[in-house]
């Protein structure tokens, strides 16, 4: 790649920290085939911001204030399918890579590998591969001995998960059907078909779900 900027690789970046952010953006400057194009400290700033952004990468934080990662990212890949969606969370990717890849993100980072890996994930993603860790590939392949071993959300869809993460964070029904511009009924049936893959037996049993597996924060 050549250090023109119309052949850079285009990034944004949205995550509520800060610190995070400057790491992620030194990185990015220091190399010479990429540019940062803006970034944003949570999901309906970064959401507002795309719409008059050329972007090739969002890197894109799972927990944020507002509309989380999970928010944030279905609505990229229905309203920007151009935009390849590399997944930024301190969660490790046995938790919750492979929900994210199920729902259209081309790469997972934990947030304690990026320095090291953030480079090459995001020229590959951006060549339109797939980015997957050397450690998580070997979990896959771990995995398919062990599928009774499964956590309970890793039997959700990827609809089902983002429900459940929404309704792990506080959210009603009515204010996920809102979000979502689905019907009450609807995500009333999403939660049956939860808790019933589950296991779990109310709300506030999936809210300490997600908070002791770090779905939420």
């Amino acid at each position: 790649m050549t250090n023109d900027k119309q052949n850079k690789i285009k990034i944004a970046i949205a995550d509520d920290h800060a610190v995070v952010r400057k790491g992620l953006i030194q990185i990015i400057e220091e190399t010479p085939d990429m540019q940062l194009i803006d970034q944003a400290g949570n999901g309906d700033e970064i959401l507002q911001k795309l719409s008059s952004l050329v972007v090739d990468v969002l890197l894109l934080d799972i927990n944020m204030p507002g509309q989380t990662g999970w928010e944030v990212m279905h609505k990229v890949h229905s309203d920007y399918p151009e935009i390849k969606v590399l997944i930024l969370s301190v969660s490790s990717e046995e938790n919750y890579a492979k929900q994210f890849y199920k729902a259209g993100a081309v790469g997972y980072l934990t947030k304690d590998s990026a320095p090291d890996q953030l480079v090459e994930a995001i020229r590959k993603v951006a060549e339109g591969g797939v980015y997957v860790s050397a450690k998580f590939a070997e979990s896959m392949v771990s995995g398919l001995q062990k599928d009774s071993d499964k956590a309970l959300h890793e039997n959700l869809s990827p609809r089902e998960l983002q429900i459940f993460c929404m309704i792990g964070s506080g959210k009603t029904l009515t204010e996920i059907a809102n979000e979502l511009d689905l019907g009450v009924g609807t995500v009333g049936t999403y939660r049956s078909r939860i808790l019933a893959k589950s296991t779990l037996k109310n709300n506030s049993q999936i809210t300490n779900y997600a908070f002791k597996n770090k779905l939420v924060q």
